[in-house]
């Protein structure tokens, strides 16, 4: 793997700025969003009437604290367009969200908003180690998912060369970094161990591969998963984080010198942690639900935007900007059996700790006789694919979980290439049991 010394990077003033110039800059920003929001979108209008609070009444960040949240249905519920804050034709772009929990989330960019979008991902992608000149292999997939496109803009205002592959078509993938030799590949991380399969499957070395760095997100994993990540391309898997109501891709990114999780660019997003069942503030260092206000978008301001993803705000390190943690799981993905609280990372942290098993599982849900019941279905690796070996596996990671997690679960480890692979986020939960 080569050094990310070796390739120095200059940096954005407000990257390496004090505290105190960060904290002045978010205060101006935010009271010019909240304002922006209560003037122009009436959802928010209403909410901050209800709340007792004025977007004057802001004299100091603390202050933010006493407005109301933004959660996922009240973007619902003001499909498609009720929640932007410009003239429908000042919108040059919309994203969605997939909408198979409802009606989708519909988010709107004008060319300010696209144009601030490109500087943060480029931000990103700079920091995980890519610099200008550099060939970008973008396999998010492109459409109303806001991965590929911002990803793809991005790596153009870096000034890269950008492969727009999108999701899919794993074979031809390989062909691709092959011929192409990309720098960078922007993937979730479980299709890039669907890469690295197909790699080996066709009879390659991945670790001989042009890709000196990875940029992956879209979906929790674990660290286990990025030394697997690594060993078997030889290079920098970085974390990265953006949602398409904060923005997209782009709100926090891993720097590659330090990999001890995310800065977020906080010159645009101010960062919270609350409390998951009360929504009180915590502090810094103390693990929560993790809450954004965007600072300077225009066509879509989000106040206190309950995300539901898990972490925890940390001081800056290799920038001056707040770190994140990784995200360990989502508030709503947290499955609750008999009793016991289990997040599917924790789950793929032991199958991860044993070599004879795949990085490819799914995890079944059932009700039986009135109590739930999860199958952990995984794959065994080809050295480890006969009856005997898979299942010795199978008794063995059904102690660990016991010991680990203090559940008893079922597991079926089943031959390679028998788990479906995703081309985008993963799909790790499959919740059989009765709606009624």
């Amino acid at each position: 793997m080569s050094s990310p010394k070796s390739r120095c990077a200059v940096l954005d003033p407000i990257e390496v700025a004090s505290r105190d110039e960060i904290g002045a800059l978010q205060l101006e920003r935010l009271k010019w969003s909240l304002s922006h929001a209560y003037e122009n979108v009436p959802h928010y209008r209403k909410s901050f009437d209800a709340a007792g609070v004025r977007p004057e009444d802001l004299s100091s960040l603390a202050d933010l604290a006493a407005f109301p949240f933004t959660v996922k249905d009240d973007l619902r519920q003001n499909y498609p367009f009720g929640m932007f804050a410009v003239p429908r034709e000042k919108v040059v772009r919309v994203h969605a969200s997939s909408g198979t929990s409802g009606k989708p989330t519909v988010v709107g960019y004008t060319q300010n908003d696209i144009d601030c979008w490109s500087e943060v991902c480029a931000r990103s992608i700079r920091a995980a180690g890519g610099r200008s000149g550099d060939i970008v292999h973008v396999a998010y997939g492109y459409g109303l998912f806001t991965g590929g496109l911002g990803a793809h803009y991005g790596a153009e205002r870096l000034g890269c060369m950008v492969v727009p592959v999108s999701g899919g078509f794993t074979d031809r993938q390989v062909e691709l970094i092959q011929d192409f030799r990309p720098d960078v590949i922007m993937v979730t991380p479980s299709y890039m161990l669907a890469i690295a399969d197909a790699f080996e499957r066709l009879g390659l070395d991945a670790r001989a591969s042009s890709l000196r760095v990875g940029l992956h997100g879209a979906e929790p994993w674990t660290d286990a998963m990025r030394r697997e990540i690594e060993s078997r391309f030889d290079m920098d898997a970085i974390d990265l984080y953006g949602l398409s109501e904060v923005i997209g891709p782009g709100v926090a990114a891993e720097c590659v010198e330090t990999k001890d999780g995310l800065h977020v660019w906080e010159d645009h997003f101010y960062p919270e942690i609350v409390d998951p069942a009360t929504g009180a503030l915590l502090p810094d260092g103390e693990r929560g639900e993790l809450v954004f206000t965007s600072l300077t978008k225009e066509a879509f301001p989000v106040i206190r935007y309950r995300t539901r993803d898990l972490s925890c705000l940390l001081p800056g390190t290799a920038r001056s900007m707040r770190r994140i943690e990784r995200i360990t799981g989502r508030s709503d993905d947290m499955m609750i059996i008999r009793g016991v609280n289990v997040f599917p990372t924790q789950i793929e942290a032991v199958i991860l700790d044993d070599a004879r098993l795949a990085p490819h599982y799914v995890l079944e849900l059932r009700r039986e006789k009135r109590l739930d019941e999860l199958t952990v279905i995984v794959e065994a690796k080809a050295d480890s694919a006969d009856d005997a070996a898979r299942a010795a596996a199978a008794r063995d990671l059904a102690a660990r979980l016991k010991e680990k997690i203090g559940l008893t679960t079922a597991v079926n480890v089943v031959e390679p290439e028998t788990v479906e692979r995703s081309v985008g986020k993963a799909k790790r939960v499959v919740d059989l049991r009765p709606r009624s």
